[in-house]
């Protein structure tokens, strides 16, 4: 075989392996691609129900401090009724005392 030939011969070896590579490279490029957009639709749909988790959140902190701000309205209530009850309470003790003292003279 001539040096002519041979050459040709290695050159078309080598130009049918890049043609493989490069086959092989593309059809490794495509399932990588594949694979991306999945992780990417993946991605998206947990960042969906991140946001929807946010604005459940938001919406009960906002239910939650509406009810704090009630339960502390009513809490204020009860407070100033059992100041009531309890100077009531004094009083009465007051006028019980008052009682019987004016009534053991009587009874002595």
């Amino acid at each position: 075989m001539e040096s002519t030939d041979l050459t040709i011969q290695i050159l078309r070896e080598i130009r049918d392996e890049i043609k493989a590579t490069r086959t092989e490279l593309s059809a490794r490029i495509d399932q990588t691609n594949q694979r991306i957009d999945q992780t990417n639709g993946r991605l998206d749909r947990v960042e969906q129900r991140l946001e929807r988790t946010e604005a459940r959140q938001a919406e009960s902190e906002i239910r939650l401090a509406t009810e704090l701000v009630a339960v502390a309205h009513a809490v204020d209530k009860v407070r100033v009724l059992l100041d009531e009850r309890l100077d009531l309470f004094e009083k009465v003790d007051d006028h019980e005392k008052r009682l019987r003292a004016l009534e053991a003279p009587r009874h002595a």
